[in-house]
Parts: structure tokens; C-alpha cells; sequence
């Protein structure tokens, strides 16, 4: 069984890839070869041509953060540098080309700024209202008020 969970498939299938992908196959073949689906098989043949046969061992499942700054930097230069995707992965670092794709989109529409991290979670204020205060509690103050009233005329 798989250490990691995260992994759904193991070293061994992403070693046999890069054989297959050394031989020139490309990710149907390799896809067919390996009963792995073609989707997840395209995606390694991405990083394989972007960082090499290093990298496919060492995928883990885990995901990267990245600075906000770098995420503009690679977006600004694919839209405006005109730098190819895996050119721009290749240079930044970055791992998928899904989040690059996204960024990209983003800066096309809003422009540069669009890609800002946006607020997570309720926002303030928006909480349950103060609800008024209901007879038994107006009572209550009344009454405390008249008796104070009383002591202090008895006084």
C-alpha cells in the first residue's frame, strides 16, 4: 500500500513513464502501456519536457505556495513578455501549468493587479444582529429604575 495517500499512483509507474517517454512515446501510448488514465499520464509528459526525468520520482502530492509577487511575474510575462507556458513554468519554478493557465486568464481580464489573493472566511459585520430587548427585560429595568426612585425619595 501506498505510503501517501495523496499519490494515487506509485515511484514505479512514474519511472516506467519516463522510460516509455525517453523512447519517444507519447502520453496516449504511454497511458495505454501503464493503465494509468491519459489525463494524469499528459500532465507528467508536461513536467518530464518542462524540468526533466528529475522531477516525475519526486512528485509527492504535496502542493507549493508561491509568493505573490512571483505569480504576477510568471502571468505578466506570458501575457504581456509573450513567454510560452512551460517556458514560464521552467523559469519560476512552478510545478503546474493549471494555476499559471488560471493566473494568466485573470491578468488577460483584470489586468495586473486581478490575480490579488481574495478574503477568505464570513466577513466582519456580518454576524447575527442584536436582537431588541424582549418585555421581561424592559420590565426588569423598570422596576430596578422605581426602586432606586423609591430609595432615594425615602432618603
Amino acid at each position: 500500500m501506498r505510503a501517501d495517500l495523496r499519490v494515487k499512483h506509485d515511484i514505479e509507474a512514474r519511472r516506467a513513464a519516463i522510460g516509455l517517454f525517453e523512447r519517444g512515446h507519447g502520453f496516449e501510448s504511454a497511458a495505454k502501456a501503464l493503465s494509468v488514465p491519459r489525463d494524469t499520464v499528459g500532465r507528467w509528459l508536461y513536467a518530464y519536457r518542462s524540468f526533466g526525468s528529475g522531477v516525475l520520482p519526486s512528485m509527492d502530492g504535496r502542493q507549493t505556495g508561491y509568493a505573490y509577487e512571483q505569480k504576477v511575474a510568471a502571468a505578466s510575462a506570458v501575457v504581456d513578455g509573450g513567454m510560452g507556458g512551460r517556458d514560464a513554468m521552467e523559469a519560476f519554478g512552478a510545478m503546474s501549468l493549471a494555476p499559471l493557465k488560471r493566473r494568466c486568464a485573470l491578468c488577460r481580464e483584470g489586468g495586473a493587479e486581478a490575480p490579488r489573493p481574495k478574503p477568505r472566511g464570513r466577513p466582519r459585520g456580518s454576524g447575527p444582529r442584536p436582537r431588541g430587548r424582549t418585555r421581561e427585560q424592559e420590565l426588569g429595568e423598570r422596576r430596578r429604575r422605581l426602586e432606586t426612585e423609591a430609595a432615594y425619595l425615602k432618603k
